[in-house]
């Protein structure tokens, strides 16, 4: 640009004859000054102008529209309210290109220059809502409102930004809902002595988790597996002070392959196993029955993944937050321990195989057993003493399929 190149020229040749900091003394000093200043008002503007055009010619010229407006406000020839408008112009093309912060930085400057600059205001309020800055983007929206009142812009955008912190209100008020009943639970869970491990069945489950309830009562799925059958029932909650047995209902309708009917409540007995290994799994579902509160789901167990060792307390809370609104929260501050203990700290070392449960005792008392680590949620295996299966499973001649 021919007006740029002569400014050029006449600042580098000022600079050679003027010592630094010195005044213009002589009359041709002053005038060669007050040209020099005229030519870069000239300059400034006519950057302006090409970075206006720029933006006109669309998003592919952006990035020389900032540079124009750049160059623009670096003359240091406008007035105030005129360099205001360049930082609010560039603030505008910073916001097409997503420069937030970029944006409102210039748009703050701009609002510094000249506070009555209301497109500056609105620009500075719409790179806040993007930063999610909701308080400032508000008090900017009002800002520019009192300056003018009839700005239909700033008034749609104060009812974005209102709405957007309501929105945030409510995500994280369910944020915090969600840590304090994970963290309830944990604590019941250590209050209680019970270990959690590693899922072992989640893909015949789902995600479930227990519930404490309002009177500090932890309620479980639980998972009944048949090991005769090689099938399984899904029990949606069951309260730890009912007695173990009541998992295996008397209203429930009969299995679909209990052909003798040897599955009734007063010859069965359930067990659990205290493992230490992972495997594999692979479900197939073959019917889903409802009986009276609880949803029962028949699958067929083709192999099963487990884990004995209790989960770190850190993990714990992970699994309770997991499928909530707190998933992604920051859980800072939980001791990575495990909870309470290790298997290889239990009394005894570690263990495997089944152990029976007294059916007579409640859930609670069952899975408080120190060799008890529950896999996410209680599992039980189901074997009735009519059964010419019983013998084998009772002499330790079955085990899961691995």
């Amino acid at each position: 640009m021919k007006l740029w190149c002569v400014l050029s020229f006449c600042c580098e040749s000022m600079a050679l004859w003027m010592d630094a900091g010195s005044e213009p003394m002589t009359e041709n000093e002053k005038a060669d000054l007050e040209a020099i200043s005229a030519l870069k008002e000239s300059a400034a503007i006519e950057f302006k102008e090409q970075g206006n055009e720029c933006v006109r010619k669309g998003k592919k010229h952006y990035s020389e529209a900032v540079e124009n407006y750049t160059k623009a406000i670096n003359q240091g020839a406008l007035s105030d309210s005129e360099t205001s408008i360049l930082y609010s112009n560039r603030a505008h093309v910073n916001l097409l290109l997503g420069n937030y912060r970029r944006a409102l930085t210039d748009a703050e400057e701009a609002i510094r220059l000249s506070p009555d600059n209301v497109k500056a205001v609105y620009r500075a309020a719409k790179a806040s809502m993007s930063l999610d800055l909701l308080d400032e983007a508000k008090s900017y929206c009002q800002k520019g409102i009192e300056n003018d009142p009839s700005n239909e812009d700033l008034k749609k955008l104060l009812k974005q930004v209102n709405s957007k912190k309501q929105e945030k209100e409510q995500h994280e008020a369910q944020v915090s809902r969600a840590l304090v009943e994970a963290k309830a639970c944990l604590s019941a869970f250590e209050d209680r002595g019970v270990k959690i491990g590693k899922a072992m069945y989640r893909e015949l489950t789902g995600l479930k988790k227990p519930v404490l309830d309002k009177n500090n009562i932890l309620h479980w799925p639980v998972l009944l597996l048949y090991a005769e059958a090689m099938t399984s029932d899904f029990v949606e909650d069951f309260c730890e002070t009912d007695i173990a047995v009541n998992m295996f209902s008397e209203d429930n309708p009969p299995l679909p392959w209990d052909k003798n009917n040897d599955y009734t409540r007063d010859v069965i007995e359930l067990y659990y196993e205290v493992i230490n290994s992972s495997y594999a799994i692979e479900t197939r579902v073959s019917a889903v029955e409802p009986s009276g509160f609880r949803f029962l789901y028949h699958c067929d167990i083709l192999e099963r993944a487990s884990s004995g060792t209790p989960l770190p307390r850190s993990r714990v809370l992970q699994y309770l937050l997991e499928g909530t609104k707190g998933s992604q929260a920051e859980t800072t501050g939980e001791e990575d321990t495990s909870l309470p203990k290790t298997l290889s700290n239990l009394k005894g070392g570690r263990s495997s195989g089944m152990v029976k449960v007294n059916e007579r005792r409640t859930l609670h008392d069952v899975l408080k057993e120190p060799n008890f680590v529950i896999p996410e949620i209680p599992v039980f295996y189901i074997v009735s003493k009519r059964s010419k299966f019983y013998q084998d499973f009772a002499a330790g001649k079955w085990s899961p399929p691995s």
